[in-house]
């Protein structure tokens, strides 16, 4: 009984958290709704991971930087981000309570969060010689973590749906999370292939985590705001600086991944083919950064 508590109190901090903070209150039906979409997802999740963890890693676990990134966007992110924006439409395509700017962000939060619950469930009664030092690091990280990327994907769907039908504005809805998402997975599956560099993998995971909530609360501000000048009757468009602000540090960001990582999985993969048991996955890892990087560009260049 105190373990499950212990895994699903952050989960239900966050929601209450999330539901106080919007000005119109979602009807609490809807709300669990989303909650239990995002938990169902776990399912096809669990699935599509397995299966490409097996057809890049045997089976086996990561065991370099790369390998980690590979794990990370492929194994993580990409199937995990892509599924709770399918729970997300679901929730939201015929939902006449989905009319604000905020809604999105909140509807998001409760998709991304039903996923956490079970996912941290799973964590903590795995490990139960130490599963108070796994609650409290999830609850601490990994929780607040899907948060964040439920807060992010919920603020560019709500831009797609209320303010900019263009393509790239859709991009932006999987794209931005996929790359927070994948970003903190590095970073956290960076220490722990290696034992060396957990103390300082754990300094800038913090760092980031600190760096992404930041910029989380920022669109919370934002859309409640937006919803506010909306209800006045005044023109909120073009009171949209926050997304615009945003096109240069993205395009920076996607000229390193486009460049950079293809640059550097190459010539890990003709200096190290000889001396892994994998060398292919530095070009997969190239790829994966050129495909996000040309993506965030192209998304940015529109």
């Amino acid at each position: 009984m105190f373990i499950l508590l212990a895994a699903l109190l952050p989960v239900a901090i966050l929601l209450f958290y999330i539901y106080r903070k919007d000005p119109q209150p979602e009807p609490v039906s809807a709300l669990a709704r989303a909650v239990l979409y995002g938990a169902l997802m776990v399912v096809p999740i669990l699935v599509i991971e397995v299966v490409v963890s097996m057809l890049l890693f045997g089976g086996g676990r990561p065991i370099n930087f790369v390998d980690s990134m590979l794990q990370a966007f492929l194994v993580a992110a990409v199937p995990e981000e892509c599924f709770k924006l399918l729970a997300l439409w679901l929730v939201t395509r015929r939902n006449p309570y989905f009319d604000e700017h905020f809604d999105g962000i909140v509807y998001a939060v409760c998709v991304s969060l039903g996923f956490a619950a079970v996912e941290n469930i799973n964590y903590v009664f795995s490990d139960p010689d130490s599963w108070q030092m796994t609650a409290v690091l999830r609850g601490l990280l990994a929780v607040p973590g899907h948060y964040g990327f439920g807060i992010i994907m919920g603020y560019f769907y709500s831009v797609y749906h209320f303010v900019d039908r263009s393509t790239r504005a859709r991009v932006l809805v999987l794209l931005m999370p996929i790359l927070g998402h994948g970003i903190y997975d590095t970073i956290a599956m960076s220490g722990a292939v290696n034992p060396y560099i957990q103390g300082v993998a754990f300094m800038i995971l913090v760092a980031f985590c600190i760096k992404m909530h930041r910029f989380a609360y920022d669109k919370i501000k934002t859309q409640i705001a937006r919803d506010s000048v909306a209800q006045r009757g005044e023109d909120y468009e073009t009171d949209y600086t926050p997304y615009v602000e945003e096109d240069r540090n993205a395009g920076c960001l996607g000229v390193v991944c486009s460049i950079l990582f293809p640059l550097v999985g190459i010539v890990l993969y003709f200096t190290q083919r000889k001396s892994v048991d994998n060398p292919s996955a530095y070009l997969w890892a190239a790829l994966v950064g050129f495909i996000l990087g040309v993506m965030l560009r192209g998304a940015v260049a529109e």
